[in-house]
């Protein structure tokens, strides 16, 4: 994976004491390549401390920032001092990228002229400035942080974060394989919606699927691969030779659709076709493609997959779609969160075993095998999921607890049990808003920096639940 870069800018005042921006230059440095991040910096000779206060000196940054365009994540704006805005809007207002606005503390002992930052009164003013210019930037707690401290390290995690989430939503390419069953009117979506904000949608016919893995030769050496990737994978024990080498044939139809139109996200069609004529159900593929950093939902269900796609960014950890399914016993901040298989493996608390889907199989014997089933670990957690309304993307965001709360032996699929304060009154709010009875879940808390993203830089409009 390509080591996030940022791109350092440094403001700087005439009548401030404009030596302290030489130590900030050295510390700003030390504190991204100490959190494992690289850096692009103007030279110092560029300007007066390489810093930059007029109009002037503020174009000169933008015409060497442009010289350097796409090979940085986010812009830091450090303010070591009380800076002038003119500079800093004529240097970041075309950045195109997140900009994370950091300003120096003062220290007790140090507030005679020469050393008197009053980076905490400056900060306003830039913000005020880029407002006014509707140039968006991230502004964290505390507001005036030293770089090298724990406090700004935690920032700068967060606003890698938001960098990924940003510079990955802002365009992408959704796969939709398969028309949206007609049972589940819950999972419609706005393809133009999508599209206003940069997520281009491919839509596939599922017949042309299947022909296409009718084609697909027992022997062939990919699909030959793919069963032995699956196989070690998950435990493919149980599963009949004939139906591992079919889900095998999907799963390269998938891949192919993957890397031919450079899909970063899908939804498919999931049942009942497949289970019907090709004796296989598919979640152990999607739960494969999120191991593998493609989020994949189930049941066409497009929306998921957006969330699911963003918290992927952001903790860098795959994220799964599930269905409010089962209370759990009296306990009303507790929920069963299941789905049939697709969950990713290392989200699961053991290794999985494919089966069949007890649901189909109870009409139809042997239709439907490819169920990873298992258990969710205990994590903590974000769950969030979308729809399009008017036109546009309208989303919540929410953090909870998976539990390490026994489900017994006999639940059929892979689920676990998640604690949410206040899940009544949320639930609630679900139900009005008009959301789905599916909710994506990602690894970590990351309420934060999702809305973040998703309000500051991307435009979605944020409910809170």
């Amino acid at each position: 994976m390509k080591k996030m870069t940022f791109a350092l800018c440094f403001g700087n005042r005439g009548f401030m004491p404009g030596e302290l921006i030489l130590g900030a230059r050295q510390d700003m440095v030390k504190a991204v390549t100490d959190a494992g991040y690289d850096y692009i910096m103007m030279e110092e000779a560029a300007t007066r401390y390489g810093a930059v206060e007029t109009r002037d000196e503020g174009l000169l940054y933008a015409k060497w920032l442009k010289s350097h365009e796409g090979q940085y994540d986010g812009v830091i704006f450090c303010q070591p001092i009380f800076v002038d805005e003119n500079g800093a809007i004529n240097a970041l207002q075309d950045a195109g990228v997140p900009i994370l606005m950091q300003a120096y503390p003062d220290e007790i002992g140090k507030m005679d002229f020469a050393h008197r930052r009053d980076a905490y009164c400056g900060k306003f003013s830039v913000t005020d400035v880029f407002t006014q210019y509707g140039v968006p930037f991230t502004v964290f707690k505390p507001h005036v942080v030293h770089p090298l401290t724990p406090a700004f390290q935690q920032n700068l995690q967060d606003f890698a974060a938001v960098c990924r989430v940003v510079n990955g939503m802002k365009r992408f390419n959704l796969g939709c394989i398969g028309a949206r069953t007609t049972a589940f009117k819950t999972v419609r979506f706005d393809e133009i919606a999508l599209q206003k904000y940069g997520i281009n949608v491919e839509s596939f016919d599922l017949s042309e699927l299947f022909e296409k893995v009718r084609a697909k030769a027992d022997a062939d050496p990919v699909v030959a691969a793919k069963l032995e990737k699956l196989k070690n994978y998950t435990d493919f024990s149980g599963v009949p030779a004939a139906n591992a080498l079919t889900l095998a044939k999907i799963g390269v139809v998938v891949d192919e659709y993957i890397e031919e139109y450079h899909l970063d996200a899908l939804a498919l069609r999931c049942w009942n076709e497949m289970e019907t004529y090709l004796r296989v159900c598919p979640c152990v593929l999607l739960s494969e493609l999120n191991d593998r950093g493609i989020a994949a939902s189930c049941e066409i269900d497009m929306c998921s997959a957006i969330t699911m796609r963003a918290m992927q960014l952001a903790s860098q950890q795959p994220a799964a779609v599930l269905d409010w399914n089962n209370n759990y016993g009296d306990d009303e901040n507790k929920v069963v969160l299941f789905h049939c298989g697709p969950v990713a493996q290392s989200l699961m608390a053991a290794k999985g075993t494919v089966g069949e889907h007890k649901m189909f199989a109870k009409n139809d014997p042997g239709s439907g095998w490819g169920c990873n089933e298992g258990r969710i670990a205990a994590f903590p957690m974000t769950f969030s999921n979308c729809q399009t309304k008017d036109g546009k993307i309208v989303l919540y965001v929410s953090e909870g607890q998976f539990t390490a709360d026994p489900i017994e032996d006999g639940y059929f699929g892979c689920g676990g049990v998640a604690q949410i304060p206040d899940l009544q009154n949320k639930l609630i709010k679900l139900a009005r808003g008009g959301f789905k009875h599916h909710t994506s879940v990602g690894k970590g808390h990351m309420k934060d920096v999702l809305t973040e993203a998703f309000t500051t830089y991307l435009g979605y409009d944020v409910v809170e639940i």
